[in-house]
């Protein structure tokens, strides 16, 4: 979810990804650098690794997937109401509209899909803004058609705020995040049914259940390598950070609260992003968009490093199949930065 409190350099920015062409991405760290703050993690990620520009020119790019089946990334443009593929080379290509908002009468607002993820057979998930649903693709991800099946739709029979991000787990359950952000007017919608803004899951069985209601802005959504804690993003002003939950074996919460405020990191943020999206790596940290760019966060809360992204918010970020590359949705860019193996 983007928030308006920032300013843009669009000028500079025009400049230096001008080399960018579509047969290559532009090799160039004048959009941001790499910061090491632990010697834990100097094997994962160089401070001397390039910030590729791999896409640009998108509104507000969101939720990134890649898929190791199709070795292919997709990622949202919220406001545009499409998803976008990326397939190793040339420029990102649109790959399906509409993806949020499938109603023909005119709505303001985010109307597109936003997080997205795979299931465990690798189908296609997506949150959908406009239509507040939370829906599986039905079609071929080789010949995607705007035709969905919605797995959930309310909660005890009043519309969704507008979920945002999602993540599922080995045994196909899904959990997913539902901010106003989607709203046209956020808190204030005269269409907005419920007061509060929830974190769900959806088990296996199809079941709906609230897992919390206490988290203001719930965002990023993600879970640990044994799927045994789920990690929670908030994006409020006020009270930014990320919180950490256990799981039983039924993957409802047991425990938990807050891993870490990012409310002194924005308070020194050139860019002030709140905690948006994030992903888990194999050992367990957290690669987390927020203040300044995507924050790595060591499973006890501490900062390891900054994959800094000058004058754009980034807004959710993933990892390939094995995990030595990560893409970052950033505003208007699509990036890439090779980690270490």
């Amino acid at each position: 979810m983007k928030h308006p409190l920032f300013a843009t350099l669009l000028g500079f920015l025009s400049v230096c990804y001008s080399c960018n062409t579509p047969e290559a991405p532009a090799k160039t760290n004048l959009i941001g650098k790499i910061e090491i703050y632990d010697n834990s993690i100097a094997g994962q990620i160089d401070s001397n690794a390039v910030i590729e520009v791999i896409g640009r020119h998108y509104n507000w790019s969101e939720g990134p997937v890649w898929v190791p089946a199709k070795q292919m990334l997709l990622f949202s443009a919220v406001k545009e109401n499409k998803i976008y593929k990326w397939a190793g080379k040339d420029s990102p290509v649109a790959y399906l509209t509409p993806s949020g908002y499938t109603d023909t009468a005119f709505r303001d607002g985010e109307n597109g899909s936003n997080g997205l993820a795979l299931d465990k057979d690798g189908r296609l998930l997506l949150c959908q803004s406009g239509n507040r649903h939370v829906v599986r693709l039905n079609s071929s991800l080789d010949a995607p058609q705007a035709v969905y099946t919605v797995l959930a739709e309310n909660y005890k029979g009043k519309k969704f705020n507008s979920p945002n991000d999602l993540v599922a787990d080995r045994n196909n359950n899904i959990y997913f995040t539902d901010p106003i952000y989607g709203l046209p007017k956020h808190e204030n919608d005269p269409t907005r049914e419920l007061n509060f803004e929830g974190v769900y899951k959806i088990g296996k069985d199809g079941k709906l259940s609230l897992l919390l209601d206490s988290i203001v802005r719930p965002n990023g959504i993600a879970l640990s390598p044994d799927e045994k804690t789920l990690y929670v993003g908030s994006s409020d002003s006020q009270h930014a950070g990320w919180y950490a939950y256990q799981l039983d074996s039924s993957g409802n919460i047991q425990s938990g609260g807050l891993l870490l405020s990012a409310t002194p990191l924005l308070e020194k943020a050139s860019v002030k992003q709140g905690a948006d999206g994030f992903k888990v790596d194999n050992h367990g940290n957290l690669f987390a968009t927020g203040p300044d760019g995507v924050l790595i966060i060591s499973p006890a809360g501490k900062i390891l490093g900054l994959i800094k992204v000058y004058n754009h918010p980034t807004s959710n970020c993933a990892f390939n199949e094995t995990k030595d590359v990560l893409y970052i949705t950033n505003d208007s860019l699509v990036l890439r930065v090779k980690l270490s193996h």
